[in-house]
């Protein structure tokens, strides 16, 4: 599920935007503020401060384009967009080439059925399937989209009752509904390993993550404490899971929090990482930080995780990429733009990063994908 678009009304009034494009640092970087170190420029692809990061490509152009993941021969990628020029009024899956940007106007293959909204999609072993959630059982048409205005102007995340699990091909075909229950069943990604997935339900009454076989069997639950728990992934051996969570604590949040849950909603502004075994056991809170801090993974050595923050950033008004070892320590940033990167995922063989940003998008809310060689 996407955390992105909280910041778009606020990041207009804060981005300075270069009207020349250019990729390269022909213009004097500015910075947004002296406690994270991003630039407000829009304009660039690649920051000098992005020691990581090397030969960074766009890949789309255009549309809200976000949670782009890897197939395990790492030759493709299956991803989520909205984009108005593709007659997509909210999110579709679609599949393109991983390391072919498309045009423009380029509309790459659309593997969900095109009604209602989806979210996380993923590829299964072999790479001819994929899962993903969507609420088209529900209707065909767009979910309504919470205002944040009705909710003293705080963003709130729609955890709509009607999302399912779906198997499809690669060439949109709808072969299989893995969940069933009433409710909340979202977020699925896969293990490495190629036997389990992981995803968040609220068939307990609370949003819990749950894992089960490759065909939707043996379903087990692996979180049990009141919050929210997901956006999950698994560890590179398949041993662990790493998730962003919500834990409310005081009498206030608690009632905030299932008051929020009743109407299907969730606050997303105060999360953590959290780190446990497949099973559940060894839970381990790896941040405290502040703000929100989401869209994990695992780094290719399995000690690390990369994930988005914005606890960092003045008014956090900005998300960047940072860095952290899973015993909490060696925090380190790894994008500097002053805008919005998310959805990091290596890929298979460690060698490259694809990510979420609103680089380079003229000052717009474009959200496009972009792919970068990893150096240690």
């Amino acid at each position: 599920m996407k955390f992105k678009i909280l910041l778009f009304t606020i990041l207009i009034s804060v981005i300075s935007c270069n009207t020349k494009k250019s990729t390269h640092f022909e213009e004097p970087i500015k910075k947004e503020d002296a406690a994270s170190g991003a630039t407000r420029i829009t304009d660039v692809i690649h920051y000098p401060q992005e020691k990581h990061l090397q030969n960074i490509k766009q890949l789309t152009f255009g549309g809200d384009n976000a949670e782009a993941y890897w197939s395990f021969d790492g030759k493709k990628l299956v991803f989520q967009a909205t984009n108005s020029k593709w007659n997509i009024a909210c999110d579709q899956i679609f599949v393109m080439d991983a390391n072919t940007p498309l045009n423009a106007d380029e509309k790459p293959k659309m593997v969900s059925t095109g009604l209602g909204r989806t979210t996380c999609s993923y590829f299964l072993p072999g790479d001819s399937t994929i899962i993903y959630s969507s609420t088209h059982l529900g209707s065909k048409a767009c979910p309504p989209v919470p205002k944040k205005e009705d909710y003293g102007g705080k963003y709130v995340w729609p955890v709509y009752k009607t999302f399912d699990i779906f198997i499809a091909d690669t060439k949109g075909n709808q072969i299989k509904q893995l969940t069933f229950e009433d409710g909340y069943d979202a977020e699925p990604t896969v293990s490495p390993k190629g036997d389990k997935i992981v995803f968040t339900s609220t068939r307990s009454g609370d949003l819990e993550l749950y894992t089960m076989n490759i065909d939707g069997s043996d379903v087990k639950q692996i979180t049990n404490e009141l919050g929210y728990d997901g956006g999950a992934f698994f560890s590179p051996d398949g041993t662990k899971l790493i998730f962003r969570s919500s834990r409310p604590k005081t009498e206030k949040e608690i009632k905030n929090y299932k008051g929020l849950l009743a109407q299907g909603l969730v606050m997303p502004t105060n999360m953590e990482l959290y780190v446990c075994n497949v099973d559940g056991s060894n839970l381990t809170k790896i941040t405290d930080l502040g703000s929100a801090n989401w869209a994990p993974f695992f780094h290719p050595n399995g000690k690390k995780v990369l994930f988005s923050t914005n606890h960092h950033s003045k008014h956090h008004a900005s998300f960047n990429l940072f860095m952290i070892n899973i015993d909490g320590t060696g925090l380190e940033q790894i994008s500097f733009d002053g805008v919005f990167d998310a959805f990091p995922m290596f890929s298979p063989d460690g060698k490259k990063l694809v990510f979420s940003s609103n680089r380079n998008n003229g000052g717009t809310s474009d959200t496009n994908l972009f792919v970068a060689d990893w150096v240690e």
